[in-house]
């Protein structure tokens, strides 16, 4: 019998209970018996340290698994679809890769591609203090996967970052995803603490002007009697409100904040608030520290991981090693053939880091700063045939949880991705 598999992959610090809503979902709605979907799991919680690459590696072998699991019990997969929640999103575009290495597609046709939430551009850099300090730490307390976020590692032979060679259209990932039928990206338009917009959307332009892209809206709908999904396109974002006068009524009331400062978990009734707010200022440098500890010994565990993993005789022929081999070879030719012709003719030899760093230097202070690398990873990317949706979640502290009702049995507020995850589902192609 022909099945349809997908797989579904979380995110950093992830499991598959995060990913429960949108397995639910998506068997709602197709209730066929041809229609298999797998929650990866052997790539979850601290293993998301060890890396996109090796986090794939581990994903692909699952999937392997479980197709030929799935054809011991009578159904010969031929369709393949795969969606990836935050850092999920780029390993399975990793994945894909190795399926495609090792000719995976040659008898399953690649139909569904989807992220929600990922950071196709890597974590961008913005203009105040902390971000800084989290562009230095993150690709230390974060292990491997940190400096790929960061794009400071040095992943191919000739130290290109791991995320420019997966957006290389010459490179076996693009190439990979290009055959989908669908690739259809999700992005939080505002409040996404963690996936900001212009990396989730790939959208290095003014993140903040008006687009005529497609886009979700939240409304109540009678037959679920609770949220789903709406194709009106929302305002991205509201406008900006001018500033009222100082101490003017306006001013006074500008100063209550829109949202509670505190997440919910934290928020108590009076007395216990008041004494809560007291304790503050010892309790926020303690949950710091206790953080940084956590975040350093998982480091060191996933580095001690990764020396095993490298030197493991059975891993030299990972996607990793295959690449960097090929890519050594080629960059040496093409670099050797530039060189050559440039001084050939008398001409310094061009360096795209600066040429691109000169047209896109000093961005407007409310935008993040997006390196050049990032820059070419967009234009890459946007060469394929994206689909992008945005969700809209004004209220949220941090939407990056609610787009994917990522624990609704804690949070009732997660439960107002319910429409995105059906619009996710609803779109697929089977």
């Amino acid at each position: 019998m022909n099945s349809h598999l997908l797989v579904l992959v979380h995110g950093m610090w992830g499991n598959p209970g995060h990913l429960a809503e949108l397995c639910r979902i998506v068997k709602e709605t197709y209730p066929d018996p041809t229609f298999h979907v797998l929650l990866a799991e052997t790539n979850k919680e601290d293993s998301t340290y060890d890396g996109i690459d090796w986090g794939g590696e581990r994903v692909a072998e699952e999937i392997v698994a479980e197709v030929e699991k799935l054809k011991q019990e009578g159904h010969t997969v031929t369709r393949f679809s795969i969606t990836g929640y935050s850092l999920g999103g780029l390993v399975s575009r990793y994945v894909v890769g190795i399926l495609r290495q090792r000719g995976f597609f040659e008898n399953v046709t690649p139909v569904n591609f989807n992220t929600i939430a990922t950071p196709h551009l890597g974590l961008p850099r913005y203009p105040s203090f902390f971000s800084s300090l989290a562009s230095v730490l993150g690709p230390k307390l974060l292990s491997r996967t940190g400096e790929q976020f960061y794009c400071v590692d040095r992943w191919s032979a000739k130290g290109r970052p791991l995320l420019e060679v997966m957006a290389d259209p010459d490179r076996i990932f693009h190439q990979a995803l290009a055959a989908f039928e669908t690739i259809r990206i999700y992005a939080n338009s505002v409040n996404d603490r963690t996936v900001a917009y212009v990396t989730a959307a790939v959208e290095v332009d003014d993140p903040f002007a008006s687009r005529a892209t497609n886009g979700l809206e939240l409304e109540i709908d009678e037959k679920y009697d609770r949220i789903i999904k709406s194709y009106s396109v929302p305002p991205f974002p509201p406008p900006p409100s001018p500033k009222p006068t100082v101490l003017s009524p306006s001013w006074f009331k500008s100063l209550k904040p829109s949202r509670p400062f505190l997440p919910p978990f934290l928020q108590f009734r009076f007395p216990i608030n008041i004494v809560l707010y007291a304790i503050l200022p010892i309790l926020i440098p303690v949950v710091i520290s206790l953080a940084v500890v956590r975040l350093s010994l998982a480091a060191r565990s996933s580095r001690a991981r990764i020396r095993l993993l490298e030197n493991d005789a059975s891993s030299t022929q990972k996607l990793v090693h295959i690449l960097a081999q090929l890519e050594k070879q080629v960059e040496n030719a093409v670099v050797d053939l530039i060189d050559d012709d440039a001084h050939a003719a008398g001409e310094p030899v061009a360096d795209p880091e600066r040429a691109l760093s000169k047209k896109h230097r000093s961005p407007p202070q409310e935008l993040p700063i997006l390196t050049p690398t990032q820059h070419r990873i967009a234009a890459w990317l946007n060469r394929l045939p994206l689909k992008k949706e945005r969700a809209y979640f004004p209220e949220a502290l941090n939407s990056h949880a609610i787009i994917i009702c990522r624990d609704v049995k804690r949070f009732e507020m997660h439960r107002q991705g319910e429409g995105v995850v059906r619009h996710w589902a609803d779109s697929f192609v089977i």
